[in-house]
């Protein structure tokens, strides 16, 4: 039995109309856990329920790849880069690069997220003595992607990172209207063309610098950071090192899935505790308890419990990626409904993390689902902001010690507040957004026992 769903030209004027996210969450109330639309010969497979996450990313996981819905962002943004690669590339990479990202691996880059928190502390007390407003959604992402430019590349100056963000965003946005069907086709020679492959021109001839630049020195000298990692990794069967090619894909994958989606993250954040006061001031309260205004340690972390609920909360409730796609290599079926082999099955965290049958009052902002117990006694599958299976995201637990990290050291300090009646326009293209942006003033606030900013308990910066 084929799934139900609204026709193409349905389809075309909903989206118009609502954009992509509402109207997937009104077709989802009228058709329930399963729909699909067809466009063209292309088949798009929505499945809301966590036994869809399940089967297609656990039990029937061989059943699904990467394919064809991947193109775009193999050809214009990430090459062959981890989270678009398959097969045996795929799993080569995958056990090169999973010894960098355990929770242990990522413990190496804690100084470094604190160094950088520490600046932004500095610059919101120069702001928030002036009143000032500011994007949120830009301060976040100014930090996060230095964080990720120096873990990856090791690089210091503001200028070499704000060039290398403007320029990945902008194959990022070309990406996105891409996907959209939004652009013009490549060989024209318009503005928005000439404009992505200038900025792919300058990332590509950037980091191919970078690696001729270690290769003519010593190894020995080369510094501590992601791309001297990537460098050194070898095959344990064949002896192999990657490619110059495949080191570029991989670094320019790292820097688009380490610093937008924390980007996102972090924003969101301010928002939910803006409109949230009562879990505000229960987060302020354990903050003053453990830290009293100093600096967190990683270790620390630990004893900030109800900080990182409150991340895997805004994590729940807005998803940076609200939807993923999987490609069906056979014919399948899933709650009883038929998926045709080489359909596109669009799973959506945004809207599983919605679903009645799983989350009490899904969409109130409430911390408290993430005690031991209540997590313990969910479904397995209701939570998967990252995916889930063996292609979760391999930077989660880079992003979730940077968001624990940050949220920490800013929110103890400072009470980011909303302009007036301003209501957010959600919205996605690739990721979950905001189209009118989040204008917040930084407002200062005084911990229990204030301590030093910057104060990294000795050590030194």
């Amino acid at each position: 039995m084929r799934p139900p769903g609204p026709g193409l030209l349905q389809f075309i004027h909903g989206v118009r109309t609502l954009g992509f996210l509402d109207f997937v969450g009104k077709q989802w109330r009228e058709h329930g856990d399963v729909f699909q639309v067809r466009i063209g010969r292309r088949t798009l497979v929505f499945a809301m329920h966590p036994d869809a996450v399940e089967r297609v990313n656990i039990s029937h996981r061989q059943n699904y790849d990467k394919l064809g819905s991947y193109d775009g962002v193999r050809k214009y943004l990430i090459g062959n880069g981890i989270v678009a690669s398959t097969g045996d590339l795929w799993r080569r990479q995958r056990k090169l690069m999973a010894p960098f990202y355990t929770p242990k691996g990522v413990q190496a880059y804690a100084e470094l997220m604190i160094r950088d928190g520490a600046r932004l502390v500095e610059r919101w007390e120069a702001l928030a003595s002036k009143g000032t407003e500011v994007e949120i959604a830009e301060e976040m992402t100014n930090v996060t992607a230095s964080i990720i430019l120096k873990a990856m590349f090791s690089t210091e100056t503001m200028e070499s990172i704000h060039q290398m963000k403007d320029a990945v965003e902008t194959m990022l946005s070309f990406v996105n209207d891409r996907m959209a069907g939004l652009s013009l086709p490549d060989w024209l020679p318009t503005s928005k063309n000439r404009k992505y492959l200038a900025a792919r021109e300058r990332v590509h001839r950037s980091i191919s610098a970078l690696i001729a630049q270690r290769r003519g020195t010593d190894e020995a000298s080369w510094p501590d950071d992601l791309l001297s990692r990537l460098m050194k990794a070898r095959d344990e069967e064949t002896g192999q090192a990657m490619s110059e090619t495949l080191l570029r894909d991989e670094s320019i994958t790292t820097f688009f899935a380490g610093h937008e989606t924390t980007a996102r993250t972090m924003t969101f954040a301010w928002y939910a505790l803006a409109t949230n006061p009562k879990v505000t001031e229960r987060l302020h309260e354990e903050l003053d308890r453990v830290l009293g205004g100093r600096t967190p340690t990683a270790d620390e972390l630990r004893q900030l419990p109800y900080t990182l609920q409150v991340v895997k909360e805004v994590l729940r409730l807005y998803p940076a990626a609200p939807f993923y796609v999987r490609d069906a290599l056979a014919a399948d079926r899933i709650a009883g409904f038929d998926v045709p082999a080489g359909a596109a099955v669009m799973l959506s965290p945004y809207y599983t993390h919605r679903h009645p049958e799983i989350w009490e009052n899904p969409e109130v902002f409430d911390p408290d689902r993430w005690t031991r117990e209540r997590e313990a006694a969910r479904h397995g599958y209701a939570y998967h902001p990252f995916a889930i299976g063996q292609r979760i995201c391999i930077g989660n637990n880079f992003s979730l010690l940077e968001s624990h990290l940050l949220l920490a050291m800013l929110a103890q300090r400072f009470t980011p507040r909303l302009r007036a009646r301003f209501e957010p326009r959600w919205t996605m293209q690739g990721t979950l957004g905001i189209t009118n942006g989040l204008p917040m003033v930084i407002t200062p606030r005084r911990p229990a026992t204030p301590g030093r900013v910057g104060d990294l308990d000795g050590r030194s910066g």
